[in-house]
């Protein structure tokens, strides 16, 4: 019975969303980046962070132009034809001051959950290895691989949670407790393969509710494999999984009165990804969700919504060199 309250309780969330009519409007904010992963909205000041992947750094973005805060991240490679350079991923504010970076930059059991205090607008840029305030891993036992390329990160208010892609087993997504000043310990905490039979945990944000919402990415060669799941933060409990249709979800994101945004990066056919809205539909009264395109988008990897509904996405795009851009998609 409380299984089916819960239910019934994230499905009021998606329902009050309405499906976009308007033309969006979308704007570059920047461009010139290489292999964007991340994206997060700092509190107080509003300001853009992302995490610029393959220049191994994390930058800012103030009055249109980029500003280095974490440098030298270490580089690694990921993808199956093709590859990208990437090295930090997903990142998320504790606080105005105190940013979490999801590390890829390592082999599996290397990578790390950084925390750092960042420096004032204008300040010297901290260096990834040495000025990190935390630097958490999730290593390997004799039963379970070691974890990385730490994708997506949300924070809950008193935890950190972290989709992991290194034991294709379990599709993990990790814990980090956070108390004051302290964060960790770092552990694994839902096994989402094992829940939906589906591999690939990476989008991650926090629902109105609290709930844990989920992009399961799935198999990249096989598309509309991609699933919507909700879970329970406190003891991981799965709440409702849905089929999307999408094929690689990269991120997710909620807009003010509960819209719920996702971005595909639709691997097998990059021309099929973009930006979309999940909301709630009743069919013969079962609870299931309708998917609408809003825009078309060049490899989208990260999601981001400011307090004004501005939406914030970053894109490899496909040109030479360093063809990433972060977008502003308004007029939704």
């Amino acid at each position: 019975m409380k299984k089916f309250r819960v239910m019934t309780s994230v499905f009021a969330l998606l329902a009050m969303s309405t499906i976009v009519q308007a033309e969006p409007k979308v704007e570059t904010v920047v461009e010139g980046l290489s292999v964007p992963c991340g994206v997060a909205i700092q509190p107080g000041t509003g300001h853009v962070f992302v995490a610029d992947s393959a220049a191994g750094r994390v930058v800012r973005i103030v009055d249109g132009k980029i500003e280095n805060v974490i440098v030298d991240f270490p580089i690694d490679k990921y993808g199956k034809g093709p590859t990208y350079p990437i090295g930090p991923l997903g990142l998320a504010f504790i606080d105005e001051k105190v940013l979490a970076v999801g590390g890829g930059g390592y082999p599996d059991a290397k990578d790390k959950l950084r925390v750092y205090n960042i420096p004032a607008t204008g300040g010297d840029a901290l260096n990834a290895d040495e000025d990190d305030a935390a630097a958490l891993e999730i290593p390997a036992t004799d039963k379970l691989a070691g974890e990385g390329n730490f994708y997506g990160v949300a924070f809950t208010g008193d935890a950190l949670f972290v989709t992991c892609n290194g034991d294709d087993t379990k599709g993990w997504i990790s814990r980090a407790g956070v108390k004051g000043a302290k964060v960790g310990p770092f552990m694994r905490a839902i096994a989402t393969k094992e829940l939906t039979e589906v591999d690939a945990p990476v989008a991650i944000t926090v629902a109105p509710d609290g709930s844990l919402a989920v992009g399961q990415m799935g198999e990249i060669s096989l598309p509309g494999d991609g699933l919507l799941t909700f879970y329970d933060p406190k003891d991981g409990a799965k709440l409702a999984n849905f089929e999307t249709g999408l094929s690689d979800i990269t991120g997710l994101a909620y807009a003010p009165k509960g819209k719920l945004l996702a971005t595909d990066f639709a691997w097998a056919d990059t021309s099929e990804g973009g930006l979309f809205q999940i909301a709630a539909k009743y069919t013969k009264k079962k609870q299931s969700i309708e998917v609408t395109k809003v825009t078309g988008l060049d490899k989208p990897t990260a999601i981001a919504v400011d307090a004004e509904g501005n939406v914030y996405v970053t894109v490899i795009g496909s040109g030479e060199g360093a063809s990433g851009k972060l977008l502003k998609i308004s007029n939704l």
